[in-house]
């Protein structure tokens, strides 16, 4: 419901206050309503515009209140003040929906509660936990329960919080302004858990009358409804210890990193089309990630949104999960069971951006509040979104405030930033003379930059393991750098050169891939200048883009088996992993977020030979240092032959801290290369210990019996060499065979 402005229209001119009350314009409630002394009685005031009679408690008894005026004032004086807070009896006229007598205490009779130092760091940007002074939280005053509701809303004449249980009448409950910080406030005693309510709020200069939902809300109603819910007492049932204190003292930078990357509504569906709930995603999701061998799982963001075709990228609950797969607890229950089976979970954030819908932080005291006034700095125009004010301290709070809250409520193990780059350029994706430059002329957004900074400063300090990950797809430096050398501080950062040459080359059809070999030795140039991890996300196999088995050239095997040579080479080559979901089963057809992914391919061969790939893959990467500890150091890579375009062959080493290491060979050519000879450091039995075109896989089971053994002769300048076979569009493992199991490199190799 929404409140209808005509219905505050004043009809009978009274004293100022008053009139203010009837015709919603209170700015002070406290000044009128509630308890005052006046000369040698105290009076009580209250405004119940649907009662026919209101009682007050004195000593024990019920004591009649004069209705003063007809719109529904009453009053109550007497030479003693009556026990705070004081409890009401309220008759309401008989056509109500409300109960005919009911108890009650005034709202009016509990004083502000917010405290100023709160306000101090909020107005100053660090209020990094704003989401337990702000929004609506359950409390009890004075041995009284009810809900406290504050809310910044700085150019406001009047707010109110309206609801259900005052028939979204804003003149019932106008809320209390702390001065200069906009921030207002108000308990309402007696409001039961899960009620509807929203903010009304009365433009101070343009009389606009706005009705608006609770930015820090942590529970909204299912949509298309976009009231906020007040909040019920959390029973979460932590028993992640173990891992939380893990993950405080990781290492994880040398730790594997393989990320399974999930839109929770269409990963799998019940048999009637709805969406799993959180409970029932941790019930089949957890042990299929587990099984397959991935780390942690990326939910794409699960923050409150309104349109189930953004995938939640257009996000108006900042504090919030969506009420679409269940409560608040339900999704500390999915994470809470994701660490009890060793799985991480990191949460897609989008602080880039925000929609333009009405009832959400578009506009929200009637000005520019959380966005920029100018279009030219506030207006995303390929995504018909507001961009947020980095600049302004109260919008540093609330997002800073926001990816506090889910990593300290949620226990969320790391935040993706969405968008990165359209944050850090003030002419992204903009025509010359539609961006305004920064004040030393240039294009970079200095107050963006200053958030990230500081939001990766208060993520590492804050939360010890916690990761934060960067979607950036320019070059610009050090996304992934301490911000105490000059970096925006980052754990890690995508490397979206690395999948688009991939990709690219991947594409062209292997007889004219030899024309595009830099595509794949590019990358080494400067795989070390940042923590890269590698992507094949969603945005890959989406809007028309197909998905990655449909980017594979040639006949039917032909794309299996440069989609299992594909995984191959992400798995072995130098970064931490991210796929898609979909991914690892080979699905035919792009994403679609209406449905669910196709469960039935598992019964087709060369899908489970795909699946199984990558599972062995997960695991192999996981069991073996050299696969991991160094993906961000130069030590962990070395070139065996970059140079063989005209095969399509690449040949490297992996290693791990101790010296121990792997050999990588990939084909990417359907021609089997027979008696193929390149260079090793050492000598010994080496190890098949993966070969992509297993017939396990869907291959033609082309390899070399298991084991190749390594002659003296020198070869590429190493110091022996074998010789082997290569399957057809493969990437094969091999490790070296020692007496202790691990071959350790010297200088002196």
């Amino acid at each position: 419901m929404q409140s209808n402005p005509s219905r505050y229209a004043l009809i009978v001119k009274v004293n100022p206050a008053l009139e203010a009350l009837l015709a919603a314009r209170l700015h002070d409630p406290f000044s009128y309503l509630g308890a005052h002394m006046e000369q040698d009685y105290i009076l009580i005031r209250v405004f119940y515009p649907h009662a026919m009679n209101v009682w007050i408690s004195i000593a024990g008894n019920f004591e009649l209140m004069a209705r003063v005026h007809p719109c529904g004032v009453f009053e109550w004086r007497g030479p003693i003040s009556p026990v705070m807070p004081y409890l009401l009896r309220v008759e309401n006229d008989s056509n109500t929906p409300e109960a005919h007598i009911y108890e009650t205490y005034d709202a009016y009779a509990f004083l502000p509660r917010v405290s100023h130092y709160d306000l101090y760091l909020f107005n100053e940007g660090r209020l990094w936990q704003a989401y337990r002074t702000l929004g609506s939280h359950a409390r009890e005053i004075d041995g009284i329960a009810g809900v406290l509701f504050a809310v910044w809303a700085p150019n406001a004449e009047r707010v109110s919080v309206v609801g259900d249980f005052n028939r979204w009448d804003g003149r019932i409950h106008p809320m209390t302004v702390h001065g200069f910080s906009g921030v207002w406030e108000l308990f309402i005693p007696g409001l039961p858990p899960g009620s509807l309510y929203k903010y009304e709020i009365l433009n101070r200069s343009s009389g606009e009358l706005l009705l608006k939902t609770d930015p820090y809300a942590g529970y909204y109603e299912l949509r298309p409804n976009t009231a906020a819910c007040t909040p019920a007492a959390s029973q979460p049932g932590w028993h992640d210890a173990g891992w939380m204190a893990n993950r405080a003292i990781s290492d994880w930078l040398h730790a594997p990193l393989n990320i399974y990357e999930v839109h929770a509504g269409s990963w799998k569906r019940n048999p009637d089309g709805s969406f799993l709930s959180y409970r029932e995603l941790a019930g089949h999701l957890i042990p299929y990630v587990r099984e397959m061998g991935y780390t942690h799982i990326e939910l794409l963001p699960v923050s409150e949104h309104p349109l189930d075709e953004s995938w939640g990228y257009q996000t108006t609950g900042y504090f919030a999960p969506t009420s679409r797969f269940g409560s608040p607890d339900d999704l500390k229950f999915f994470v809470n069971a994701c660490h009890r089976a060793g799985l991480g979970v990191i949460l897609d954030w989008v602080p880039a951006h925000f929609p333009t819908d009405a009832f959400a932080l578009t506009r929200f005291d009637g000005t520019a509040l959380y966005e920029h006034e100018d279009p030219r700095m506030g207006f995303h125009q390929d995504w018909g979104t507001h961009i947020f004010n980095f600049g302004r301290n109260e919008v540093k709070s609330f997002l800073l405030s926001s990816a506090h809250y889910w990593l300290s409520e949620f226990h969320i193990d790391g935040l993706r930033v969405d968008a990165v780059a359209s944050m850090l350029y003030l002419d992204y994706s903009r025509k010359p003379g539609e961006w305004i430059p920064n004040r030393f002329g240039g294009r970079e957004n200095l107050e963006a930059m200053d958030f990230l900074r500081e939001l990766n400063i208060m993520v590492h300090q804050e939360f010890p393991g916690a990761l934060t990950l960067a979607e950036e797809s320019t070059a610009w430096p050090a996304v992934s750098r301490p911000a105490y050398v000059g970096g925006l501080g980052f754990s890690m950062k995508w490397n979206m050169g690395w999948m688009n040459d991939t990709l690219s080359y991947m594409r062209n059809d292997p007889v004219h891939r030899r024309f595009h070999h830099e595509q794949l030795t590019f990358g080494q140039l400067y795989a070390y200048s940042e923590n890269f991890v590698l992507p094949f996300s969603h945005d890959e196999v989406v809007h028309g883009k197909g998905s990655l088995l449909g980017k594979m050239p040639g006949d039917a095997w032909q794309r299996f088996a440069n989609l299992r040579l594909l995984f191959s080479y992400q798995m072995t080559y130098p970064g931490k992993k991210l796929n898609f979901m979909g991914n690892e089963s080979a699905q035919q057809q792009e994403w679609n977020s209406g449905g669910e992914l196709d469960w039935e391919q598992f019964k087709s061969p060369q899908h489970l030979g795909v699946k199984r790939l990558s599972r062995d893959l997960n695991h192999l990467y996981s069991s073996i240092p050299a696969l991991h500890q160094l993906d961000f150091l130069p030590e962990g890579f070395t070139w065996i032959d970059c140079h063989d375009a005209d095969n399509s062959v690449i040949s490297y080493l992996r290693h791990a801290c101790n010296g121990s290491f792997v050999l990588v060979i990939l084909n990417f050519t359907p021609v089997p290369r027979r008696e193929y000879r390149i260079g090793v450091p050492a000598g010994g039995t080496y190890h098949e210990i993966f070969n992509s075109d297993s017939s396990y896989y869907g291959g033609s089971n082309l390899g070399n019996m298991g084991r190749i053994d390594a002659t003296s002769e020198p070869w590429m300048g190493w110091p022996h060499s074998i010789v082997i076979t290569l399957p057809p569009l493969t990437g094969i493992i091999l490790s070296l065979e020692s007496s202790r199991g691990v071959v350790v490199l010297t200088d002196e190799v």
